[in-house]
């Protein structure tokens, strides 16, 4: 069963529910949010097992009072046993309303698990430190921007490469002018280095006895356990992840979304490998278009297209660089392609550099404006958070991938899954970004679905069978979009 709320309800309803009542912490009421530097937090992890640790090691300067997780073997692998007085938990409503010396949140489930542990959070008046891509679905990452706005708490998405140096040099290079104008941009990554474009397994599996498997599907539609959804295997299924472009996306296309002062798309196109309603493609190829923006005092702002490329496919390699020379670095990167000159950088922002690479040797930087954050991919960007969080609401400089800049990069992301997953329409599609709405998508449209892709031998004869399913475009596009969470969880 479901619940279902119209998301042409989006504005009114979401003003409503951040005008409610709701109970905020002791040290909420009597410092508004303000913590002497001097103070330690208290900080709750949700989802420990695999990132989330890294994660609270980068936080261990403050106090960790709270663990939760639905698989409490995996969690025990490592966070039950580095911090053992911490409460432990495997369901956050439960860990909210028993523990209340909580200050802040570090949330890294799976993707489909990011949006209402967030919102709980900081309705609390918690702060929120949440794992990328921000949330599972465009009307998810609206709302919890909006929400971080309202309440005023500090936040963080965990693109550690937005704290990183080659993102600040990125930007003050095409500020400067140093390339001109840039009205293209390729991205990649290597991924998918976990399953994808499979089927829903038939066989059902015992559930392990440490695994609560009903709040691991959360706000998910009930499916039976099978080992090939977890641990770590959730990515590749749309009902947990949102695939290669999800995971990586916000690192690499991050610099990208800052550097040229993006915001919604006009449009979005995909073609990819075959994919199924269950699990994304192989291989990928988003294609963007952003209108022009506002230009800066050295230099304009111009149309622009940004191709994304996932899956072991690349983008064509630049006359610039020499043979055998790597483009971007092992995992990824993106080049910026001006109307003076290419900038090249790897995964992260990492290692920027003007193409030809050689020119480097002669290049003068334009002079550092951003503020730099030390040791960014080595805890620089929890830290950042933390440093936030000590801060008064009023005066507070807000950590560099906070919700009101990440939101909209995840929202841009998530375009592209949807663009993905629409193929069948076989047309550019038209977004409207503050409606969060395609204006060219139908009531008479019908997606093509793929369910079943098989091939055997029969007698020495190949045999193929695809079988598809036919869905109503328009309203299943919608519920991509704005979920319909299952009975009993929250609907945002």
């Amino acid at each position: 069963m479901k619940q279902s709320i119209n998301r042409r309800n989006f504005i009114g309803t979401t003003t409503s529910a951040l005008a409610g009542l709701t109970i905020l912490p002791s040290h909420v009421i009597a410092g508004l949010g303000h913590k002497p530097p001097s103070d330690r937090l208290n900080i709750a992890g949700i989802g420990v097992g695999g990132m989330g640790y890294r994660n609270l090691k980068n936080m261990e300067s403050e106090n960790i009072v709270a663990l939760c997780d639905v698989d409490w073997e995996y969690a025990n692998r490592n966070a039950f046993k580095t911090w053992p007085p911490a409460k432990q938990y495997k369901d956050y409503r439960q860990m909210f309303e028993q523990q209340k010396d909580i200050d802040a949140v570090m949330i890294a489930t799976p993707d489909h698990s990011h949006a209402l542990p967030a919102l709980m959070a900081m309705k609390l008046g918690y702060h929120v430190y949440l794992q990328k891509p921000l949330t599972h679905s465009v009307y998810e990452a609206r709302v919890l921007a909006e929400t971080a706005k309202n309440y005023g708490v500090a936040t963080q998405m965990g693109n550690q490469g937005n704290s990183g140096e080659g993102i600040r040099q990125i930007c003050e290079w095409i500020w400067a002018g140093v390339i001109g104008e840039v009205t293209h941009v390729d991205a990649w990554t290597n991924r998918p280095i976990w399953p994808q474009g499979l089927e829903r397994p038939k066989k059902e599996m015992r559930i392990p006895k440490d695994l609560n498997w009903d709040l691991f599907l959360g706000p998910a539609a009930y499916r039976p356990y099978n080992e090939i959804y977890h641990p770590w295997n959730w990515r590749g299924w749309w009902d947990f992840g949102t695939g290669a472009l999800g995971d990586m996306a916000c690192h690499i296309l991050d610099p990208v979304f800052k550097a040229l002062k993006l915001e919604y798309p006009s449009t979005v196109q995909a073609s990819s490998s075959a994919f199924n309603n269950e699990s994304a493609p192989n291989s990928e190829i988003v294609t963007y278009e952003f209108p022009r923006r506002d230009n800066l005092p050295k230099v304009a702002m111009p149309e622009l297209t940004v191709r994304w490329y996932d899956g072991g496919l690349m983008p064509p390699r630049p006359v610039e660089l020499l043979d055998g020379e790597l483009m971007g670095d092992r995992d990824g990167g993106c080049i910026f392609y001006g109307t003076r000159g290419k900038i090249m950088c790897g995964t992260y922002a990492r290692n920027p550099q003007l193409l030809p690479t050689r020119e480097m040797a002669h290049f003068t930087p334009p002079d550092k404006s951003l503020l730099r954050i030390a040791d960014a991919m080595d805890g620089g960007h929890e830290q950042d958070w933390i440093r936030a969080c000590k801060e008064n609401r009023e005066n507070r400089l807000e950590a560099s991938s906070n919700f009101s800049y990440s939101g909209p990069l995840t929202e841009m992301v998530l375009m592209g899954v949807l663009a993905v997953r629409l193929q069948s329409l076989n047309r550019k599609l038209i977004w409207n970004g503050l409606n969060m709405s395609f204006e060219n998508v139908y009531d008479n449209d019908q997606l093509k679905v793929l369910t079943k892709d098989a091939f055997e031998v029969v007698n020495g004869d190949p045999r193929f069978t695809k079988d598809y399913a036919t869905l109503p475009a328009l309203q299943t596009t919608e519920n991509w979009i704005r979920h319909n969470y299952r009975m009993g969880w929250e609907q945002i």
